[in-house]
């Protein structure tokens, strides 16, 4: 059988191409990242040593090709999903503005250049230009490491990528079109017609799909990052039909799955995984086959046009992100990050460098020219966001955390096993990204001759809890308590392990017996001060479309105020939903205040109620995808009232179709007084501020 093995070069033993470009992957970034050199860099390299340029051991074939392809629609897919849509909203002025700018300045003084000192022609003048203005978000992996993401320089230049982008391939399409045809009224119908149907098609239908998709798909991981593909690249598709290019429909793709794919899922960690390690290496190595050194040294011409494009391009970029920085006041770190990001001329670049030497507009002097463009750039951008970013996120690192802050140890007592994943991935949610606890999956065993039968059960459906947050990306830290009942093992390990929430899944039942919830939540209530999620979800969690919470007179005054707070825009964040506010005028003023004061930012209202008595008609204003967060309180605290005790009857008997949770906040000692600027407040007894 070896001797049927062609080892002739090129290589074509499918096998053996994939073995050497997973080495690559491997090895490379490994080897050049003890020398402090990106390893984006060391794959562009290594394609142009590895191709048909190089020592030809690798043809850049089909295969080679098509994976490339997906992954530079999974760098601008990524660059959609991730980013902060609540801050892109925010921004969008800014990123219009400096979207403009990368493209004005780039285009107008290429074409001067091309047009009056490299005498070309006028199209193919504004075509060469064009090369200048796109930008690939190609550092985009190296800012998403260093959890730079959501920074307003980070969010203002990907907004900026997608404007820059569309007004280059818009022009790429116009200059194209009048050199095979007639640009007449009918040209300009069709093309934004096209246009506007596509955008709306992507915004507003996908969305709708993927939401029904998910809900069928819900516990299929597998099948939903399938579906995934299948909408980013069927935009692709649609945009290439259209008359854009590939790239704006993956970005669009992404903007449009963001609020359904949560960022710390287990299906966001399989999108980040496949993209960062298989795809997007893919790309880096099969754009540096592109690069043939040889032509270069060889054609004067080439020469030229490479050091002209060599120059101006960053030079042009580096302007747009100075006057950036000037008009909106940014730091110096944060206009270097800017033109970091977008000093990278891959994906636009090479669509408008291919269509014109297809159609005959440019040569290929000016091919390789370009070519050398995309080696050059990926290495200034790759060195300059690195070092930038590593700047800014030590910078930002030192910055005085609010109290909000403090690590989150999160408990997550499991009695039923079809309610796991749903309360882990609540928890992940909730969990404080900025610090590496793990969350306490807890599994309690009655002290009895069963005891060593159940601690096995349990511990077998704890794995099923490990093997989903595994998928996250998230630690977590198994225990198993044997105890006299269920409440004692749980309060012994808040004590032990040192919680600060507990998260508990509830099966909306109420007997006549129970005060409130039944024996264990309510012995839970009356015996601990931290917060307690009492949850029971309904519907896909990122499906979720609106976040509502109630939230009681004096429920500013509790000590867990901001902390919950912080957890509901958490929430929020991850789910992509917006968070309407019901409450007393007094309470929802603190509460918008708060909301403004303390990170993430979220896209929030506000609407007033005279009494808690209206809870039971709110039902009629929600959706089915709607979340309801009950803020409650232990008896005998400053917002406790008598009516939250009806809260869960309410929600058992009404709100069948919706999740919700009943959110108990880390509240002061019963029965104790407690200073609020200079002034004793005591506690209220049951019965009072019954009126909220």
């Amino acid at each position: 059988m070896l001797l049927n093995i062609d080892l002739a070069l090129p290589f074509h033993e499918p096998v053996l191409i994939f073995t050497l470009v997973l080495l690559v992957i491997l090895v490379v970034p490994f080897i050049l990242s003890k020398f402090r050199i990106p390893g984006i860099v060391g794959l562009i390299l290594a394609g142009v040593v590895l191709g048909p340029n190089g020592v030809h051991i690798l043809e850049r074939d089909a295969s080679i090709v098509l994976f490339g392809t997906v992954g530079l629609l999974y760098i601008m897919f990524q660059a959609g999903l991730e980013i902060d849509m609540i801050d892109f909203k925010r921004y969008k002025v800014r990123s219009l503005i400096f979207g403009t700018l990368t493209f004005i300045i780039p285009i107008s003084v290429g074409t001067f250049v091309f047009l009056y000192l490299h005498d070309y022609e006028l199209k193919p003048a504004i075509l060469l230009a064009s090369m200048f203005a796109p930008h690939t978000l190609l550092a985009y992996p190296i800012i998403s490491r260093l959890g730079l993401s959501k920074n307003e320089a980070v969010t203002l230049t990907i907004g900026g990528t997608l404007i820059t982008d569309t007004a280059v391939l818009f022009v790429l399409a116009i200059i194209i079109n009048s050199t095979q045809g007639e640009t007449d009224a009918t040209f300009w119908i069709f093309m934004i017609t096209g246009m506007i149907l596509f955008v709306g098609l992507v915004l507003w239908v996908f969305p709708k799909i993927a939401s029904y998709m998910f809900k069928q798909l819900e516990g299929e991981k597998g099948a939903q990052y399938i579906f995934v593909l299948t909408m980013v690249f069927a935009a692709a598709f649609l945009s290439e039909v259209a008359g854009m290019e590939a790239i704006i429909g993956a970005f669009l793709a992404g903007l449009a799955l963001n609020p359904l794919i949560p960022h710390t899922s287990a299906l966001m960690n399989r999108i980040e995984f496949v993209g960062n390690n298989i795809f997007i290496p893919f790309f880096l190595i099969s754009t540096g086959m592109l690069v043939d050194l040889k032509v270069l040294f060889t054609d004067t011409n080439a020469m030229l046009i490479a050091g002209t494009i060599i120059i101006l391009a960053p030079l042009t970029k580096y302007a747009a992100a100075y006057l950036t920085q000037k008009i909106f006041k940014f730091s110096v770190l944060q206009r270097n990050l800017i033109f970091g990001l977008s000093s990278a001329h891959a994906a636009a670049t090479l669509a408008v460098v291919l269509a014109g030497f297809e159609i005959g507009l440019i040569g290929e002097s000016a091919l390789n020219g370009a070519v050398v463009l995309i080696l050059v750039s990926s290495m200034v951008s790759s060195f300059s966001t690195e070092k930038v970013g590593r700047a800014l996120a030590i910078l930002e690192s030192r910055r005085k955390p609010d109290v909000s802050q403090k690590p989150d140890r999160i408990l997550v007592p499991i009695g039923n096993p079809k309610t796991i994943e749903r309360l882990i991935d609540l928890s992940v949610m909730l969990k404080n990204p900025t610090h590496n606890e793990p969350i306490y999956p807890l599994a309690v065993v009655i002290d009895n001759e069963h005891a060593e039968e159940e601690i096995y059960k349990k511990n077998k459906m704890l794995q099923e809890a490990i093997t989903h947050a595994s998928a996250t990306d998230n630690d977590v830290q198994l225990v198993s308590k044997i105890d006299v009942n269920v409440a004692s093992g749980i309060l012994r390990a808040i004590k032990e392990l040192m919680i600060t929430e507990v998260v508990l899944g509830w099966n909306a039942k109420i007997t006549t017996r129970d005060r409130i919830f039944g024996s264990v939540l309510d012995s839970l209530l009356d015996n601990t001060d931290e917060m307690i999620l009492v949850c029971k979800i309904i519907q896909p969690l990122n499906t979720t479309g609106r976040i509502v919470v109630i939230a009681p007179t004096n429920a500013e005054l509790e000590r867990g105020f901001i902390r919950w707070i912080r957890s509901v825009k958490l929430l929020s964040q991850q789910l992509g939903a917006p968070v309407v506010f019901r409450g007393r005028k007094r309470t929802l003023n603190k509460v918008r205040a708060a909301v403004k004061e303390t990170k993430p930012t979220i896209e929030a209202e506000y609407s007033s109620y005279k009494s808690l008595n209206e809870f039971a008609s709110m039902k009629s204003e929600l959706q089915k995808d709607d979340m309801v967060i009950v803020i409650s309180a232990r008896r005998g605290t400053v917002s406790y009232n008598s009516n939250l005790d009806y809260v869960p009857r309410v929600l058992s008997r009404d709100y069948k179709e919706n999740s919700f949770i009943v959110l108990y906040p880390e509240q002061y000692p019963l029965h104790h007084t407690v200073p609020l600027k200079g002034v004793p407040i005591t506690y209220g007894q049951e019965g009072e501020n019954n009126e909220i």
